[in-house]
């Protein structure tokens, strides 16, 4: 297959500073999509597989799936988009497109999943290569429409951080009459304030800091609690319908259990390093439910663009060149981001 060499930033080892490096993209197949990636998100999850905190993370990595940009070229039977176009990739850029996920529009549970970085190349061999690039080549079916209205830099992270926060809402029927706990304002949590209260529920932050709880508010929480307050968090035993945990780090969820109305549900998007203990007991009397979500399907994620543009939601961002993103993961590291990186793209070019 042909292809054609262009300037990305990666890392060719575990905890290496990234750097710029050459990569090959492939030319178009008929139902390609070719778009000039203008910024990119920066996810911890990025950091995690730089670092291989998970294990499997495959060198060289070019990460970045919170890619947006304009297309600049299409295959011969793409319908979907025209050069121009505002075009966008987030996590996934292929499945097997056969089984019942699939079928379904599930496609983050397929097994032939393909990620839009650190996954088999089924064009090239070796591992996919991500945003933090000049360009990025995909079917047209994973290929999302980024709406004209949005915020173009601030829309990126919606890509992985919008979705995240949006698939669980849908799915638990978040909405009005409902009241959702949200714990951690961080860059996950911050999106999930503002879609939930698009939403019409009534919207609890709870938070470890006493700076954040403002911020809550700004961000349109209906109400923010501190935590570590027995006072603040007695007022809502029994209230809430859902709690969405966004929380990265090590933390005792017990403290929220009992938080949850009947048949409410815990729903974890966050990844701890550790295990979390679940005391039985406040899930036992209340036939209240822990649980996940990963992500969502494609047309779902479109939906949930469509759904951010009517409303007017984007992530809060702080725009860096390329050049500084060692920087940008230390500080990551250390939660000294409000709320997520972006990267503006065209630094790549100097």
């Amino acid at each position: 297959m042909e292809t054609k060499n262009i300037k990305a930033f990666g890392t060719t080892g575990a905890k290496e500073l990234l750097k710029e490096m050459t990569i090959k993209r492939r030319a178009l197949t008929a139902h390609d999509v070719e778009f000039e990636i203008l910024y990119c998100g920066i996810c911890h999850s990025d950091l995690h597989q730089a670092h291989n905190d998970f294990g499997g993370s495959v060198f060289p990595m070019v990460p970045g799936h919170e890619m947006v940009g304009r297309v600049t070229a299409i295959g011969n039977h793409v319908t979907k988009f025209k050069v121009g176009d505002l075009a966008g990739v987030g996590c996934i850029i292929d499945s097997c497109r056969e089984c019942e996920y699939c079928q379904q529009d599930e496609e983050m549970f397929c097994k032939g999943e393909v990620l839009s970085f650190n996954s088999p190349d089924k064009y090239l061999g070796g591992s996919t290569y991500g945003g933090y690039s000049e360009t990025y080549v995909a079917d047209e079916r994973y290929v999302l429409s980024i709406p004209e209205s949005l915020d173009l830099a601030a829309a990126a992270p919606l890509l992985c951080a919008g979705i995240t926060v949006y698939s669980p809402f849908k799915h638990w029927n978040i909405g009005p009459g409902k009241k959702v706990g949200i714990l951690g304002i961080g860059g996950l949590g911050h999106v999930g304030i503002k879609i939930a209260k698009a939403l019409g529920a009534h919207v609890v932050v709870f938070t470890t800091s006493d700076a954040k709880v403002a911020d809550a508010e700004r961000l349109g929480a209906d109400e923010a609690v501190l935590s570590t307050n027995p006072q603040q968090m007695e007022k809502h035993i029994d209230t809430l319908d859902m709690i969405l945990d966004t929380v990265s780090a090590k933390h005792d969820i017990n403290t929220y259990l009992n938080l949850l109305r009947a048949d409410g549900t815990v729903v974890l998007v966050g990844l701890p390093p550790e295990a979390l203990p679940i005391n039985p007991f406040n899930v036992v009397i209340g036939r209240r439910s822990f649980s996940g979500s990963n992500i969502g399907g494609i047309a779902e994620t479109q939906e949930m663009l469509n759904f951010c543009a009517e409303h007017n939601i984007t992530a809060d961002i702080e725009m860096i060149n390329i050049q500084d993103i060692n920087e940008a993961y230390n500080r990551l590291l250390k939660g000294d981001v409000h709320y997520r990186f972006v990267i503006d793209m065209a630094s790549l070019k100097k």
